[in-house]
């Protein structure tokens, strides 16, 4: 059966949405460099170049998200990087006051992430979010980035939804030109992905400067429907 009801479904990214960014920036511009170095005994600017190239040639594709992969393409345990400094993981500001506001409201929230299944397991384990939402989805899972059709398509086939009747959230443009294509229609951007830089100047995508500043957008759609 779709997974309709009368309210509309609410999809969030993960990493740079619910989640503060500075953390991946960390991981993959900080301290990769520096173990890529390490493990392969070249200078940090060489490693900096390396990573660099291959992160432009993998950019938005699949692979960029799978720790799998980058374990195999760098030398480095990415996985287990990413886990020694799970610590560092941390919610953006008003993350679990707006989840609890959909969830005593009746609203759907969905969690459609380009993170890989293991990654999304362990920020799940380590930020206890997963049991706010009815579903969950990795494009790993999917085998499609979100930044592409077939994504949406199998999310779709997988779990029905009305694209015209749902919110998505993501800090990627790229991923909201997929969502927009798709036919979702309500779409919104964040402001400061990451908390170690400022924020954004411009987006094409209305940006929320609070997650919370959800939830006014959400009551006004309510009273207008009453009202319709």
């Amino acid at each position: 059966m779709p997974n309709y009801s009368e309210k509309p479904v609410i999809i969030f990214d993960m990493d740079g949405t619910l989640l503060d960014l500075a953390y991946d920036d960390f991981i993959w511009n900080h301290l990769l460099p520096i173990r890529y170095a390490e493990t392969h005994h070249c200078s940090l600017e060489h490693s900096r170049h390396t990573l660099s190239e291959f992160y432009q040639e993998h950019n938005h594709t699949l692979n960029w998200y799978s720790s799998r992969f980058w374990t195999a393409k760098v030398g480095v345990d990415v996985l287990a990087m990413q886990i020694e400094h799970k610590a560092r993981v941390a919610l953006r500001e008003g993350c679990l006051e707006l989840l609890a506001y959909l969830k005593n409201n009746g609203y759907p929230i969905w969690l459609a992430t380009n993170a890989d299944e293991a990654g999304l397991a362990f920020k799940l384990e380590k930020t206890g979010i997963g049991k706010y939402f009815d579903v969950m989805v990795s494009s790993e899972t999917l085998g499609h980035a979100k930044e592409f059709q077939p994504f949406w398509e199998k999310l779709q086939a997988t779990h029905p939804f009305n694209a015209s009747f749902c919110y998505f959230i993501d800090d990627t443009e790229k991923v909201l030109h997929g969502a927009k294509n798709f036919g979702i229609e309500n779409l919104y951007s964040i402001a400061q992905p990451s908390s170690a830089n400022a924020p954004r100047s411009s987006c094409n995508y209305p940006m929320l400067d609070a997650l919370t500043d959800l939830i006014p957008i959400l009551e006004s759609a309510e009273e207008q429907k009453k009202y319709a």
